[in-house]
């Protein structure tokens, strides 16, 4: 049986300044890496998630700290789910913080079709908004290693989305016609 492999980091830094140990943290999490406890966290092992380790290592070693990097794998399969599930867990908390998200353009898009606010600008700020979502969908789905059980959930909710602003564009082209 195969296991998954993972590249393992752990680091110390210095406690201050705060914003480089916060920027470090931040670059890690944007990465899509799970932390086991604090200054161990692990990244599935790619090679792009080597280069930029290493990068980062580097990163700690000139803010005086110190990191290792080890590339490893779960003693058995339950312990494999256990990190996999850790890594669905945070995607999850990314997807319903999308959802949200989501639900909050559906009202806004809601409230103008209600105010009857038919303006080609509304239209535009609302495509921007939507344009926002698309992309911060696909950066969630680009750190979704295993397949978050939000995943399917949250495409959905972008589908209505679409859905949405494709009839208030209808509503504004209709409004506007002849003018």
């Amino acid at each position: 049986m195969e296991h998954i492999t993972w590249i393992l980091m752990t680091y110390k830094v210095p406690p201050e300044p705060a914003a480089k140990r916060v920027a470090l943290w931040r670059r890690l999490k944007g990465m899509g890496a799970v932390y086991l406890q604090n200054g161990v966290c692990l990244l599935p092992q790619t090679e792009e998630h080597m280069r930029q380790l290493k990068m980062l290592e580097n990163d700690a070693a000139a803010m005086g700290g110190e990191s290792v990097l080890l590339v490893t794998t779960s003693l058995d399969k339950a312990q494999e789910d256990k990190v996999v599930r850790r890594f669905q867990e945070d995607r999850d908390d990314q997807y319903r913080e999308f959802i949200g998200k989501c639900d909050a353009f559906e009202a806004e898009i809601a409230r103008e079709i209600a105010k009857e606010k038919f303006t080609y600008a509304e239209l535009e700020e609302e495509d921007n908004e939507l344009k926002k979502l698309q992309g911060w969908v696909e950066k969630i789905r680009s750190l979704d290693f295993y397949g978050a059980p939000l995943a399917a959930d949250a495409s959905e909710r972008l589908t209505s989305c679409e859905n949405q602003l494709a009839d208030y564009a209808r509503r504004v082209f209709d409004a506007n016609q002849g003018l």
